[in-house]
């Protein structure tokens, strides 16, 4: 991957329903060579897919949790069984494996507290292997940006 790669993939980030014309136009690049390359960035899996973001609160989600977990056990078993139901759970929109003090923290989204508590209680406990939750909740978000840093 070249300068010009993560160029497109920049202007991607920013609006990924612009024409091949206009990703063209804005890294300088005529059009045939501009599609060969996000071809080829999108055949390597490189460009995973596209989707609409979409305003939490507006679409009915008003509570964001940062759920910190630690597993009893780091075995085989409870590792894959816990990240296998953690994948399931629509609630989770990022599960992510920590260093540290936690195993895994989740970024959590529901329509209210008393929808988290239920998440925790008929979902999130019942996976097993659970040593310790620990939840922190968003009332703001200062920046929130899919673009990554030009190196």
């Amino acid at each position: 991957m070249d300068d010009k790669d993560r160029q497109i993939i920049r202007a991607l980030q920013r609006d990924g329903r612009m024409s091949n014309q206009e990703l063209a136009e804005t890294v300088n690049l005529s059009p045939s060579p501009c599609l060969r390359r996000l071809r080829n960035l999108e055949r390597s899996g490189v460009i995973r897919g596209y989707a609409a973001r979409v305003d939490p609160k507006a679409y009915g989600l008003a509570i964001t949790a940062f759920v910190r977990i630690r597993l009893e056990r780091h075995d085989e078993t409870t590792v894959r069984k816990f990240e296998h139901e953690v994948d399931r759970m629509e609630e989770v929109q990022e599960c992510h494996v920590m260093t540290g003090q936690t195993d895994y923290q989740l970024r959590v989204v529901v329509e209210s507290l008393e929808a988290y508590e239920q998440f925790i209680r008929a979902r999130l406990q019942r996976v097993g292997g659970i040593g310790s939750i620990d939840t922190s909740f968003a009332y703001g978000t200062v920046k929130d940006s899919m673009v990554f840093p030009m190196r």
